[in-house]
């Protein structure tokens, strides 16, 4: 008796899970290409930077970076389930509100990282939450590609000051420092914006939070590795401009002034960062890689869900560049004629004062209305300078500055900056005070805006008055109030003059300014 043989039938669930599986990421992937058509003038200024800024080059290489950490984990992410998450339409809705606001107020900064962490809002979206916490180091590793950084450029270029000053005392060498300006027996040196190690400090931190990840699998470890690429760039930083400015002392400024100056600073970074891997590798700690073992999620949603939610992500992403565009459309009277800015003569003592080529003058970009002219009382000479944009938008607003040099001469170099209070009328206003110098020259400088007819130095406070003032569909107009004077050693003597001159000219400034914009 013979039994016939039948085939076994072949597991039908693994195919149907790579299918699956399959078209969810062409979701994905239509739904990230969305964002990028939706968002192209937000990711082509990040991509405009990382290929003119050397202090943002590593940005052309933090996506292709973020997608081989992705292509290392398939196998892991293979057993992930993928269940879309509707819920995280509400993220990705406050994102888009988050850049419109950045939109209208232009903080392309703000735009650029709501633009990223919508890129890893559609992932759990589309894919589901499992996905993304798998994958989660990549998707915050993909924020370094913001270039971010240079509001960090003030305080590195005081602690390398402050750092040089030091070391050189140490070594028994008499140094004077004014500012970021450095006066040695053998020459003088200034501390540059190129000299501050922020390009040091964000390769430091980009390739450490790299290597931490690979290297460690302690989060203690991880994290003090981390700490330890943050602190160690910038102390080696000022190690650098010590030995430059030691190697020019003591050739007698012949070495280390020149191209060879910044090749002395990159060979010793490099120095540095291998020492800091070495050093690192000896606490190398590697874990097992976790694995997930739940397969049986990819089959149980319909390839229909994934379009269903991508669909969703590109609607909700959609609606905010529509809103931009209706909130920065020129407005109705923006051909019409403007009133010329003016200002009343001063009561004395102050009477005005010729302007020179030579002279300090606030800039900023596109063509707003500019009125300068300078006092003097006799003894101290001061110039007010007034600047106002009738309508803002971007490249042509009040934050959009310029640091001109003068038309002879040498040029202007802000060494300080602080906040300071002072009278205007019967209360006092919050003002930004600046030292900026040109060779020997010294000007105190105080600068604030007008905004909604608010007072303040706050670029933030500022941006927000404009962006409400665009979304409200109210005026948009702004000014800038400035006010400088020389000294020679006592910056608190132009301090007084720059004082009396406001509280003389004040109602001069108010009139003109509500003259100007139509009040």
């Amino acid at each position: 008796m013979t039994a016939a043989l039948s085939p076994l039938p072949l597991p039908a669930a693994e195919p149907q899970a790579v299918a699956t599986g399959r078209r969810a990421h062409a979701c994905l992937l239509l739904a990230l290409a969305g964002l990028l058509a939706l968002h192209w003038p937000t990711v082509a200024a990040m991509a405009d930077l990382w290929w003119h800024s050397q202090t943002f080059a590593h940005g052309l290489v933090v996506a292709p970076v973020c997608a081989w950490l992705v292509w290392r984990q398939r196998a892991r992410l293979a057993g992930c389930p993928l269940r879309p998450t509707s819920f995280m339409l509400l993220p990705l809705a406050a994102l888009g509100l988050l850049w419109l606001l950045a939109a209208v107020a232009n903080v392309p900064v703000l735009q650029q990282y709501s633009v990223v962490l919508m890129a890893a809002a559609l992932v759990a979206l589309v894919l589901g939450l499992s996905y993304a916490r798998a994958i989660g180091f990549a998707l915050a590793y993909l924020l370094l590609a913001v270039p971010f950084g240079e509001v960090f450029i003030s305080p590195l270029i005081e602690f390398t000051s402050s750092f040089t000053v030091g070391a050189l005392q140490l070594a028994g060498i008499p140094v004077f420092r004014d500012n970021n300006f450095l006066s040695l027996p053998s020459g003088n040196w200034s501390v540059e914006e190129a000299c501050s190690g922020l390009r040091y400090l964000i390769a430091s931190f980009a390739l450490g939070t790299l290597y931490a990840h690979l290297s460690y699998h302690s989060r203690v470890r991880q994290a003090a590795f981390v700490g330890v690429s943050l602190i160690l760039p910038v102390v080696a930083n000022g190690m650098r401009a010590f030995m430059i400015v030691l190697i020019g002392h003591y050739s007698n400024m012949t070495l280390a002034v020149g191209i060879d100056h910044l090749i002395y600073g990159w060979l010793f970074f490099g120095l540095v960062a291998t020492l800091m891997f070495w050093v690192g590798a000896r606490w190398r700690d590697v874990g097992p890689s976790r694995q997930i073992t739940s397969a049986s999620g990819a089959t149980a949603t319909p390839p229909a869900a994934f379009a269903r939610a991508a669909l969703a992500g590109l609607i909700t992403l959609a609606i905010w560049p529509a809103l931009a565009y209706l909130a920065l459309r020129a407005p109705a009277d923006a051909g019409r004629p403007e009133t010329p800015l003016a200002l009343a003569p001063p009561p004395g003592p102050w009477r005005a004062s010729e302007l020179r080529d030579s002279d300090w003058h606030v800039r900023h970009a596109g063509a707003p209305q500019r009125w300068a002219a300078n006092y003097t009382d006799g003894t101290h000479l001061v110039s007010l300078q007034l600047t106002w944009y009738r309508h803002q938008s971007k490249g042509s607003e009040l934050s959009a500055q310029v640091w001109n040099p003068p038309r002879t001469g040498q040029p202007w170099k802000e060494v300080a900056a602080t906040g300071r209070r002072i009278h205007y009328g019967q209360y006092g206003i919050e003002i930004r005070q600046f030292t900026i110098q040109a060779g020997e020259t010294r000007l105190l400088v105080w600068r604030w805006y007008r905004q909604a007819g608010h007072d303040t130095s706050s670029p933030l406070l500022l941006k927000l008055l404009l962006a409400r003032g665009k979304l409200l569909g109210t005026a948009d107009d702004g000014a800038e109030i400035v006010l400088a004077s020389r000294y020679d050693e006592r910056p608190e003597q132009a301090a007084e003059a720059m004082q009396s001159l406001l509280s003389a000219m004040l109602p001069a400034i108010e009139q003109g300014l509500a003259h100007v914009a139509g009040q």
